[in-house]
């Protein structure tokens, strides 16, 4: 009898698509059977371009003049002894007679195309090829999946932009990693990692850390005045509400303080607030960083078991933030799963009690590629059974999916300008008058009035109720003060702002519709930026400081080595992504593209070449006099030491830093601290114990000089901080 041999992505998977299909199932060694269908699964990517030993063995030995290495036609293995079982089982049943026709089940979108292309190269067989093409992991959408099965012709073009991205990654990243290790190896320490995604991502974050470290604060004065009746105001002139000078800042104060003033504007302006478009991937990842604190990586592995585990969610690695018309239907059906749950059960009813459902920014075909937004699937939900990382990011989902649903939120906002002897001072305050689609959040209308603002420039935080008040109004300055301040860096990415960044291939767009436009030149794709992120940790690029990424004196030192090269430029990176994007739509060609990326190669590694060794020379900061000596502090490869240390046999006072610390490499800023203020400023996030498990603390310089971790949680408790 012929048979369907399914091939799965995962194991997983593989027992959801048997769970799904008619016929009962046996279980055996690497695969289910039944009647009518095999069922088998990679497991991820079984197979992967050859290393580049596998064309020449002198290709064990990195040398310079071997590159650029450029195959001229790249060879597959498989990934190790494990994935090489499973491939002759794969190959095996492809091969089998009575399987006369093979199902592509792998993830639908460009790295699941990869896997399967990869593993039916390698198995030389000419059969009848369909794809599973499917966003949602029910039985429901598994059975309707094939029902309407793909022919695997009709996924070429994925398939050709899949292959492009990994030869090009193989191309740029291998040989760049040479190139640069050969050169730099001996200031940067160890293998010098570069590649096409990986590198312009670290770019950005070593050239924010430079304008961190270039700063100079200034200073500058605000003046702010309480008034009678009840309500607070801040100086301005013009649009400017710093002064640089704080002689001129305290004159102000004098001048107003205790003095009648008049209400000489009030402007009232209503304003509408539309609801976020629906979640893509990258905007998933975003929101879970700045509400939760999550990496990247912990939000798609939660959204990965809502979406295969729980059957909670629609496919996650989607780039759309928009629906497809043909799932209309299934709105209201997936809001009234929300109903049982008590902290959607207001907004779900709102949208099932709806005549006509507000389609204008939710359904977009022509925004919709592989896979629509993630939306809650239209099943019941037991959250009671899902992890706490699970529940969160399922919050954000089925919270989003209802708010786009809602009326936009309503607000009036006041800007009140009060003049006292002839200086001015502005009052912000703000009054929701409709929650709309904020009252799936929690939001309720305001009924006490408006809430002034004070606080610090322009972002003040909402403060105490403002009065009414009316233009002409005599008003009396209770008090004035001023208040010195100094400007401050540029922050330090988080994960939330650096996919941003990544989306927009460096670029600063707040407005989510022209970010949408942006997204074909990005860094990367949604499904591979969280790996990214954690290659440059791994690679000891970049650290984890907090919620912050901080790029680590190495990271510093390989983008310094590149400079200006195109391999650190996230433009050019991104225009790539668009050429693979014209690739995946049938728009592109694969043969230029490749030729393109050939000829970067080679200019790469030319240049890498020809880079001066003695320019590579990491510069070494002095820190100051030696607490214990009083000679100079310098930095070395290992540690901030004592120049009174000459050798074994002159060590010496011997007073270091080490700059590993539990983890967590110490930057000059915090050794300077450490030595002129006995402790850091801050309690310091990024370190690790023993075990593996993060903690936070304070470095101190104990009597002996050396240094401690002071717990925050337990003040007087001081533990030697190990170095590595």
């Amino acid at each position: 009898m012929p048979k369907t041999l399914v091939i799965a992505e995962k194991p997983s998977v593989a027992r959801d698509l048997a769970g799904a299909l008619p016929g009962k199932f046996r279980s055996d060694e690497g695969y289910l059977e039944s009647d009518d269908h095999v069922i088998t699964f990679a497991v991820g990517h079984l197979v992967g371009l050859a290393d580049p030993e596998e064309y020449d063995e002198r290709f064990k030995k990195w040398r310079m003049a071997d590159l650029p290495i450029v195959p001229d036609a790249f060879q597959l293995q498989p990934r190790d002894p494990k994935s090489r079982k499973q491939l002759k089982l794969i190959h095996k049943l492809i091969k089998r007679e009575d399987v006369e026709r093979v199902v592509n089940a792998c993830d639908a979108g460009r790295e699941g195309e990869l896997i399967f292309a990869y593993i039916w190269e390698t198995a030389g067989v000419d059969k009848p090829i369909d794809r599973l093409w499917i966003s949602s992991m029910t039985k429901q959408a598994i059975r309707e999946g094939f029902e309407r099965l793909r022919p695997g012709s009709q996924l070429q073009s994925l398939e050709a932009a899949a292959r492009s991205r990994s030869e090009a990654d193989w191309l740029v990243g291998m040989n760049a990693t040479r190139a640069a290790t050969i050169r730099g190896r001996a200031w940067v320490g160890g293998v010098v990692s570069l590649g096409r995604v990986q590198t312009p991502t670290l770019a950005m974050i070593v050239r924010r850390e430079r304008e961190i470290q270039a700063f100079v604060p200034v200073p500058y004065w605000l003046v702010h005045a309480s008034f009678a009746p009840p309500y607070e105001g801040l100086w301005f002139e013009g649009d400017e509400t710093r002064l640089k000078n704080g002689a001129r800042a305290d004159e102000i104060v004098a001048k107003v303080s205790g003095r009648d003033g008049v209400v000489e504007s009030v402007e009232r302006k209503e304003q509408s607030e539309r609801a976020p478009l629906l979640y893509d991937l990258t905007s998933l990842q975003r929101d879970a960083n700045r509400r939760f604190g999550f990496s990247a990586r912990r939000t798609l592995q939660a959204a990965q078991s809502l979406y295969e585990g729980k059957k909670a969610i629609t496919y996650p690695r989607t780039s759309s933030r928009y629906l497809s018309g043909d799932l209309v239907p299934q709105i209201k059906p997936t809001a009234a799963t929300l109903v049982p749950i008590t902290d959607y059960a207001i907004g779900a009813k709102f949208v099932l009690g709806l005549a006509q459902l507000p389609l204008g920014r939710v359904v977009n075909d022509a925004r919709v590629d592989d896979h629509h937004a993630i939306i809650p699937t239209d099943v019941q939900h037991d959250v009671s059974e899902f992890s706490p990382d699970e529940r969160r990011v399922f919050d954000l989902v089925a919270r989003r999916f209802l708010a786009v649903f809602h009326p936009p939120a309503r607000y009036e906002r006041t800007t009140i300008v009060t003049q006292v002897a002839d200086e001015r001072f502005r009052t912000r305050g703000k009054v929701t008058l409709e929650a709309g689609w904020r009252g799936v959040y929690g939001l309720e209308a305001d009924t006490n009035g408006s809430t002034a603002k004070a606080g610090e420039d322009e972002s003040e935080a909402e403060g105490s109720e403002l009065p009414r008040l009316e233009q002409g109004q005599e008003v009396r300055c209770v008090k004035a003060e001023s208040e010195a301040k100094e400007t401050k860096p540029p922050p330090r990415y988080t994960e939330a702002t650096l996919l941003s960044g990544m989306e927009t291939a460096g670029k600063l767009i707040d407005d989510e519709e022209l970010r949408e436009a942006m997204k074909e030149r990005g860094l990367g794709t949604p499904a591979t930026r969280a790996e990214t992120i954690e290659t440059l940790i791994r690679r000891e690029y970049v650290e984890r400081v907090g919620r912050d990424l901080q790029a680590t004196p190495k990271g510093l030192q390989v983008i310094t080595m590149l400079e200006e090269h195109p391999i650190t430029s996230p433009e050019l990176t991104g225009g790539w992504e668009k050429r693979l994007s014209d690739i995946e739509h049938g728009e592109g060609d694969r043969g230029a593209f490749m030729k393109e990326i050939e000829g970067f190669t080679r200019s790469t590694v030319e240049q890498i070449a020809a880079l001066d060794k003695e320019l590579l020379r990491p510069e070494r900061v002095e820190l100051g006099p030696c607490p214990r000596c009083g000679e100079t502090i310098r930095e070395n490869s290992r540690a901030y030491g004592c120049t009174s240390w000459k050798s074994k046999e002159e060590p010496g006072c011997g007073f270091v830093i080490w700059k590993r610390v539990a983890g967590r490499t110490l930057t000059p800023e915090v050794a300077r601290q450490l030595l002129e203020e006995g402790k850091t400023k801050e309690v310091l996030s990024g370190f690790r114990s023993k075990a593996g498990k993060p903690f936070r603390a304070r470095l101190v310089l104990n009597g002996e000089g050396k240094t401690e971790f002071d717990f925050p949680a337990r003040a007087q408790s001081k533990e030697p901080a190990a170095a590595e």
